[in-house]
């Protein structure tokens, strides 16, 4: 756990960590060695885990830095690595004892991390394990990174692209994610591009509107999942704040904006939205609009009881959309031998002993 009264240095932008040097009275200089050691691996170079590790800086600052900072870490509590596609699927212990789930998938072009930014999630979708048992609390900048080098370091792979997809809704953690993205972003340390980050939010418009000013170059991805309000109403409870017309609003201002072209997902449910009516009502929406949709098989949730469709009607579906001028992909499945989709490990870890893993042929760590 965190030393009470220590600041979370990991946490910290470059310019902020320089700020706390120089208050320290270090050069300034000293910051751009220390965020590096924290931020930037390869080539034989770990991350450090404490500041004695962090060998071009004097003994005497290590122990400045101690008594001022602590680092953040988390742990792999579980692992399980599918053998359909080789996708590895984390649980994460928190400092705190808490747990969220971070999913590795591997792609041709390099491999993909889905992360999480929250502990639990207050939206209550009904069709997502992650919201059953509630939020809470909102992760820290430093956690979200630990999730991305903790996996680069389990896999010895680097990370090519981010989907904020995970546990959580991301705008509801509007000021933590942001300063994440910032952190890595930094040609100091992580540097990945955010051209490689895809943000998914289930709507939060006022929020949009606040990433949409800072033109982080990233990609929106708007968890739709329904052709109106009525049946959107059924699956997403907000829907109640923010109705359908004012969300695609949002979207498009965002698009005229950031001149970034939006995804949308949607999570076909039988017989609630995979109907050929329900296809043609949401292309009459999005028609004209710079998007792509991201047709997504519902994934089984025991306490839910929705179903997803036979490939047929999927394949259906994303044929009458394309036939109305709308781009549409069906979404690849991955590790679905592991339950790869989010908040379902970190829901059985809450159910089950730890040897339970046993059982279901996961790796111990």
């Amino acid at each position: 756990m965190p030393c009470s009264g220590k600041m979370d240095i990991k946490a910290l932008t470059l310019p902020q960590l320089r700020e706390e040097l120089v208050r320290m009275e270090e050069k300034p200089f000293r910051a751009g060695q220390i965020y590096r050691w924290l931020h930037r691996a390869g080539d034989g170079r770990v991350r450090a885990k404490a500041f004695w590790q962090m060998t071009d800086i004097s003994s005497a600052l290590a122990e400045k830095l101690d008594q001022r900072f602590y680092i953040n870490s988390l742990s792999i509590r579980r692992k399980l690595v599918s053998r359909l596609d080789g996708t590895v699927k984390y649980l994460l212990e928190l400092s705190d004892g808490n747990c969220v789930e971070a999913v590795v998938m591997r792609y041709k072009y390099g491999n993909s991390l889905c992360i999480s930014t929250q502990v639990g999630c207050r939206m209550g979708c009904n069709f997502c394990a992650s919201t059953l048992a509630g939020w809470v609390r909102n992760l820290t900048p430093s956690e979200m990174l630990d999730e991305v080098y903790a996996a680069e370091e389990d896999t010895g792979e680097k990370i090519a692209s981010l989907v904020l997809m995970g546990i959580g809704e991301p705008l509801d953690n509007f000021d933590n994610v942001v300063r994440f993205l910032e952190i890595l972003s930094s040609p100091e340390g992580e540097n990945l591009s955010l051209r490689h980050v895809s943000l998914s939010t289930c709507g939060l418009v006022d929020r949009i509107y606040d990433l949409m000013k800072l033109k982080l170059g990233l990609t929106l991805s708007i968890s739709l999942h329904a052709p109106n309000d009525r049946i959107r109403g059924e699956t997403m409870p907000i829907s109640r704040r923010y109705d359908m017309d004012t969300l695609l609003k949002a979207c498009r201002d965002y698009f005229d904006y950031t001149g970034r072209r939006i995804s949308f997902e949607y999570a076909l449910i039988d017989g609630l939205n995979d109907t050929p009516e329900c296809a043609g009502e949401l292309a009459g929406r999005l028609t004209g609009m710079p998007c792509h949709v991201n047709l997504i098989p519902v994934n089984p949730v025991r306490e839910r009881g929705y179903k997803r469709g036979s490939r047929q009607n999927i394949l259906r579906f994303q044929k009458l959309l394309e036939q109305k001028g709308v781009n549409a992909t069906i979404r690849r499945e991955l590790g679905s031998d592991i339950n790869a989709a989010c908040g379902q490990l970190r829901r059985e870890s809450q159910q089950l002993p730890n040897d339970a893993s046993q059982k279901r042929g996961e790796l111990p760590c």
